[in-house]
């Protein structure tokens, strides 16, 4: 090969690889590009030996351009809780926070539509721990009557001591990466 066409064959490969790692930087571990900040997406229902119907549902997101603020968290989750017996209720609520961490996440909202009584226009704080085995996940309200306070600051909740019911629990958690 001559000088000139070494040269430029060079030059085309180092483009090809500086683009490429480049690009890399703009895309998950997964391989499609990075589109939010940080999430929690999923749904799974909690083990309980009595027999009770418990589901949780999340679709939490924080948008790249939001980065370094958790309170601009979009999104809504959802709960359900009936006893064996089919005595219960649901609530859903409008995400208000959201951080997370490897694969740990903290999602808090305010109650907006519910047939519970008395716990409308209430801050309510789940976690879940997105592991490869039995998801975790825990809620606000473990240590509290109800739903707890109404002025339950953002992203509070207890650590996630729950057990998800194996086969059910398909959590996914986005790790929050802010510019500190």
């Amino acid at each position: 090969m001559q000088r000139r066409t070494k040269i430029a064959v060079l030059g085309a490969v180092l483009l090809l690889v500086t683009g490429a790692t480049g690009s890399a930087a703009a895309y998950g571990t997964d391989g499609h590009p990075r589109q939010e900040a940080a999430a929690l997406t999923g749904t799974a229902k909690l083990y309980r030996a009595a027999g009770d119907d418990i589901t949780f549902t999340f679709d939490a997101h924080l948008a790249a351009k939001d980065h370094d603020n958790p309170l601009d968290a979009t999104g809504t989750f959802r709960w359900s809780h009936y006893a064996a017996n089919g005595e219960g209720g649901w609530a859903k609520a409008r995400v208000d926070c959201l951080v997370t961490g490897g694969k740990v996440a903290v999602v808090s909202g305010v109650i907006t539509d519910t047939d519970l009584d008395g716990v409308k226009g209430h801050r309510v704080g789940i976690s879940v721990h997105d592991t490869a085995g039995t998801d975790r996940l825990g809620y606000s309200w473990a240590a509290t009557e109800n739903m707890g306070p109404k002025d339950l600051p953002k992203c509070i909740s207890s650590a996630p001591f729950e057990r998800v019911k194996q086969g059910t629990g398909d959590f996914r958690v986005v790790p929050w990466q802010p510019d500190f």
